[in-house]
């Protein structure tokens, strides 16, 4: 069944036609307003020789009543926006309609008593809101009947709640039948025209009204609490969809379009960690710090924290000429002038040893932020010698180009890839951790220590912006295994251990964010599905968008692990930050291992490069394909 026309036919009405039917209204209402007042104050059995004693009056006011109302705007009030406001103007209008009325009966010698002006104003008011009000009523009504229409119940009844149903009303597609909400102080009440229900009624409420969306108003609840009522309302097997606050909603112009993107973090599935500690800023204030792979994903974030630390200077050295030009400029732009704050852009890469000194050197860098790796792991494995080259070597010429020339502290990122890997990417960044380690035995002057980070949700080949795009094309989304886990944290979060690592390392160590515990792929694909306003394709509905299971992919693990020795653990001063201490090659058997990668590169020999990392590295071994 398709909408009612007579509602197609006055919402499409042009906006003065719309206008000019209300003033209409209005106007119709001023008579019978008067008329009423007059059988109200004489009476019925005198009303008929009343209504001739102030058939002046009634023409004059009526008169006057469309200039008086077009004047003050009252016809542009939109119905659906009924509200304070509006209701000011209406009476407003009412008692100047009043005034003229008792004007006129003065100057036309009217009997009219001193109450018939206000009894007057009084009804038409009433009238007219209450036409109003039956209007809107009518309209709501008739698009209930749209078979096009999905009924939605709003979790949570405070302000959020309201405003989001008085929106909702306003859209097209979705009716909110319901309030449910946990705070039994709500329960019983009509808010907004929907009676508030306790969270114990919401099987029933989904039973009554066929709902299949849940609409969580909860933005100020905690990350935790909404996960957990997210969870029992998928169980109920209803989809969980989240709107963002009123104001992105006026914004935006509809709540269609408001169904925003899903943020990184909506899907931690925890609670971010708060990673804001004095310590940092001082650490870095005033000094000059060096980012490699500065236009990253975690290279950027990392500048752009930098900047509320104050340093002196930050050095942006990145061998992509565009992702330079496009963090410096945002850099620039974020300082304005007289910051304080000087910004160079260094083009070079991480294996050019001579640049790498240089820049060091003639900026006089205090401390190095190593974010520049080859970091995709299906890249790397078919890149071996490349990722290795980048992310081994490259991190021993950083690392000794900072001992060098006497820079105080020098932290590398590294990966949970880097724990027993199976891939040549992880097990290149174990390799580079322990060039890191066995450079700390021999340093005297320069700080060196790691940063091991689990998935970056929202960073460059990440799983969210994949499955942003997978979902924007209508699906499927892929998922390499159903029992694939992964650690999760942010960009934000991940920068700001870089910061802290180098505010807390004493050299050697390797820090850790807890994280929580470990999210299933399978579960993120559909929370992204859900949370972005669309539904999981299932056998009774072929309609959403499906998940489909591609396999895992050469050197890909079911589980990622963030220690090598879980027990080798020290306290940090913050309680989300763990450090650990852990097992290193000795200084000669670096120097072969360097001299073996090195070689393999030189030879272009992939094969030997991957024996290579089988000798050194615990838990690698070569795939059975490249060892035939």
């Amino acid at each position: 069944m398709s909408r009612p026309p007579l509602y197609d036919i006055l919402i499409g009405l042009p906006r003065r036609t719309k206008w000019g039917l209300v003033l209409a209204l209005d106007l119709t209402l001023v008579p019978v307003a008067l008329i009423l007042a007059i059988v109200l104050r004489f009476g019925t059995a005198d009303a008929a020789d009343a209504l001739r004693a102030h058939f002046g009056v009634l023409v004059a006011t009526w008169g006057l009543a469309a200039a008086v109302l077009h004047g003050i705007g009252i016809p542009r009030i939109r119905l659906h926006h009924t509200e304070a406001r509006a209701l000011a103007s209406l009476a407003f209008g009412a008692a100047l309609l009043a005034i003229i009325a008792a004007a006129s009966a003065h100057m036309l010698q009217a009997p009219a008593p001193r109450s018939l002006p206000l009894i007057f104003g009084t009804g038409f008011f009433t009238l007219a809101v209450g036409a109003r009000l039956a209007i809107l009523g009518a309209l709501f009504a008739t698009r209930k009947m749209s078979a096009g229409q999905t009924p939605v119940i709003l979790y949570g009844a405070g302000t959020e709640g309201v405003q989001i149903a008085y929106a909702l009303r306003s859209s097209g597609n979705l009716c909110p039948v319901a309030f449910v909400d946990d705070n039994r102080a709500f329960e019983g009440l009509r808010i907004a025209g929907l009676k508030v229900h306790g969270a114990r009624m919401l099987p029933q409420l989904v039973t009554r009204f066929g709902v299949q969306t849940v609409i969580l108003a909860l933005s100020s609840a905690s990350d935790e609490r909404r996960n957990w009522i997210a969870a029992e309302i998928r169980a109920l097997g209803c989809e969980v969809q989240t709107l963002p606050s009123f104001a992105e909603l006026i914004e935006r112009g509809s709540v269609e379009r408001a169904l925003r993107p899903v943020r990184p973090d909506d899907l931690l599935c925890r609670d971010k960690v708060d990673l804001e500690v004095p310590a940092v800023a001082r650490t870095y204030a005033g000094r000059t710090v060096m980012v490699t792979g500065a236009g990253g994903s975690i290279g950027s974030e990392l500048c752009r924290q930098l900047v509320d630390c104050h340093p002196a200077r930050i050095v942006l050295f990145e061998h992509s000429e565009f992702a330079l030009y496009e963090i410096d400029a945002e850099l620039r732009a974020m300082l304005g002038e007289g910051s304080g704050i000087e910004v160079r852009a260094r083009l070079g890469s991480v294996t050019n040893e001579r640049r790498v000194r240089q820049v060091i050197e003639s900026d006089g860098v205090d401390f190095i932020l190593h974010a520049a790796a080859y970091k995709h792991v299906p890249m790397v494995e078919d890149n071996e010698l490349e990722g290795a080259g980048n992310n081994v070597i490259g991190t021993r010429i950083v690392a000794r180009a900072a001992i060098e020339a006497g820079v105080e502290r020098f932290i590398l990122v590294s990966t949970d890839k880097a724990v027993r890997p199976t891939n040549v990417m992880g097990a290149s960044k174990r390799l580079a951790e322990m060039v890191v380690q066995d450079l700390q035995r021999r340093s005297q002057r320069t700080t060196l220590a790691m940063v091991r980070f689990g998935n970056v949700l929202g960073s460059s080949g990440s799983v969210l912006p994949l499955f942003q795009k997978q979902i924007a094309r209508g699906g499927p989304l892929t998922v390499t295994h159903p029992e694939v886990t992964r650690y999760f944290m942010t960009i934000p979060e991940a920068a700001r251990l870089v910061l802290l690592a180098g505010a807390f390392a004493k050299g050697g160590d390797v820090f850790v964010l807890d994280m929580g515990e470990p999210v299933r792929i399978m579960e993120l694909a559909r929370r992204m599905i859900e949370l972005s306003g669309a539904r999981v394709r299932t056998e009774s509905d072929l309609d959403g968008i499906a998940i489909h299971v591609t396999g895992l992919r050469p050197g890909e693990k079911l589980y990622e692990e963030l220690l090598i020795n879980g027990d080798a653990l020290a306290a940090t001063p913050h309680d989300k930050i763990l450090r650990a201490k852990e097992e290193h090659l000795s200084e000669l058997e670096t120097q072969a291992m360097l001299r073996d990668v090195q070689a393999a590169i030189d030879a272009g020999d992939a094969l030997r490069l991957r024996g290579c990392i089988q000798r050194y590295v615990s838990g690698y071994h070569i795939p059975a394909a490249d060892s035939l």
